[in-house]
């Protein structure tokens, strides 16, 4: 079973080579495309399963015991935010056969969607901070061609930004890995752990620490987002869908494990730091949600609301406050994803992105209309919804670490999130029709698809019992990583 850890990574990564030999065939490229997703999904569940009954997998490529080698490691935490990505990613697979366009699909679209899997589910599952690097330039790499793919004016300017920080970014994260090497004569992340408290956390450790939270703060949009409201507007609506989703929960990801398993011996620096970082990014988020009229601006800012209450979770650092991390990334992965599908629809639908171009959209559109209304209760964290579990963990934790104020602006935050989303609603759907009326479209598979997404969430939040026990355990290993370290570096 432990060598199923690969798999993930191998399938879209075989998926992506084979379809490269297959560019003009677009129907076979989707059934290879389907095929891959429907395997990947079913491997992750498999996995998350063991892992439940079991305990953390570990596979040492090689045979190299540890700390040499490259290493996997599927813990719960790992495996869930896989499985979720696996499902969210074939839910927007499927959207994308009716929006991405022929003209794409052609120029490797298909290629580049499994290729930025690899590098997701690669950073999820990797033990090594080396190779953490390395699958986040496998996924930025893909997201370069997928962001400029159509080459659109508003795409080759963004992708221009969108380039520049990443290459900062991971130019900085290649300094840090140095660094950190440098201190600790290691790069396996269970083995850093164990070097880094023998030698304590101070000194030139904190600056390293501080500088991987710059990196993944950058990559994350965590305080440091001035890219992404634009970036992520300039693609089409399946790319927005997959962005938003996936390559931000990457950057949280790399922020808990790293601050959860290596830098945590001086928390009063590096959480007090990821705080304040939570507190700016939420309440900015807020405003950017709140002041924009164009649905994917509102969208990008929502995204930014969620990439902060997170980090609130992780600042708290309590049992409950762990837990709700989890749980509201699983939720975020879903609901985001929804988000953008639902949001591509609409433009569609009315031909705009502006709101101020629509209106009356219940009448052509209600199951459009309602299943955006049940989303946006459920960003909210409206019971029994899938964010109110989350939101109510990392809540009750941020208020037994007495960190009042910040979970003050995370309620407020919610509103803002509430406020936005129903201004989108009641804009788009409801008052008079615009004098310029756009031709009825066919939505009907995108919408199924929806509506498939938004089963998830809803089961997901009445769900919510059976599936903390998952959480709780992936919440257990970030609390107390000794579990984690005795996986890794036991000897085979």
């Amino acid at each position: 079973m432990n060598n199923m850890l690969v798999l993930p990574i191998l399938i879209p990564l075989s998926t992506a080579v084979i379809l490269i030999f297959f560019k003009e065939k677009i129907r076979l490229q989707r059934w290879i495309s389907v095929v891959s997703s429907l395997l990947t999904i079913l491997v992750t569940v498999l996995l998350v399963t063991r892992v439940h009954a079991d305990g953390i997998l570990t596979l040492q490529m090689g045979g190299w015991a540890p700390p040499y080698g490259i290493v996997f490691v599927g813990d719960m935490f790992a495996l869930l935010l896989v499985m979720t990505a696996s499902l969210v990613s074939f839910a927007i697979l499927l959207y994308s056969f009716s929006s991405i366009g022929e003209k794409r699909e052609k120029y490797y679209y298909y290629t580049f969607f499994h290729f930025l899997l690899v590098g997701v589910y690669g950073s999820f599952l990797t033990g090594d901070i080396f190779n953490l690097f390395v699958f986040f330039e496998v996924m930025l790499i893909s997201s370069y061609a997928l962001i400029s793919l159509g080459g659109t004016k508003l795409q080759l300017r963004e992708t221009s930004k969108y380039l520049l920080i990443n290459i900062v970014s991971s130019t900085l994260f290649v300094a840090a890995v140095a660094y950190l090497y440098a201190a600790a004569g290691t790069l396996n992340m269970a083995h850093l752990s164990q070097r880094i408290t023998e030698a304590g956390q101070g000194g030139i450790i904190n600056v390293i620490a501080v500088l991987f939270l710059i990196v993944f703060s950058l990559k994350a949009g965590l305080f440091l987002f001035f890219w992404l409201p634009g970036s992520y507007s300039a693609p089409p609506p399946a790319i927005r869908a997959l962005f938003g989703a996936l390559l931000t929960k990457v950057g949280l990801y790399a922020i808990i494990r790293t601050f959860t398993l290596l830098f945590v011996n001086d928390s009063d620096l590096t959480h007090n730091l990821i705080a304040w970082m939570a507190a700016a990014t939420m309440i900015l988020g807020s405003l950017g949600a709140v002041a924009y009229k164009d649905i994917p601006r509102i969208f990008n800012y929502n995204v930014i609301i969620s990439v902060g209450f997170v980090a609130l979770g992780l600042a708290a650092g309590t049992q409950d406050s762990l837990n709700g991390a989890v749980f509201y990334l699983l939720h975020d992965i879903l609901a985001k994803a929804l988000l953008f599908i639902l949001g591509g629809l609409i433009i569609s639908a009315a031909g705009t992105d502006q709101l101020s171009g629509m209106g009356g959209m219940i009448k052509k559109y209600p199951l459009l209309g309602w299943l955006f209304f049940i989303l946006a209760l459920a960003l909210v964290g409206i019971p029994p919804l899938s964010g109110f579990a989350g939101k109510l963990l990392i809540i009750r934790g941020a208020l037994d670490a007495g960190m009042l104020t910040l979970a003050l602006i995370g309620l407020g935050s919610s509103f803002m999130v509430l406020y936005s989303l129903i201004k989108v609603f009641r804009l788009a759907f409801w008052g008079s029709e615009p004098g310029k009326k756009s031709p009825a479209v066919s939505i009907k598979g995108a919408t199924a698809v929806a509506a498939g997404l938004l089963v998830l969430v809803i089961a997901m939040g009445i769900g919510a019992d059976p599936l903390y026990a998952f959480v709780s355990q992936a919440g257990d290993v970030l609390a107390s990583p000794a579990e984690y370290i005795q996986a890794v570096m036991m000897k085979e």
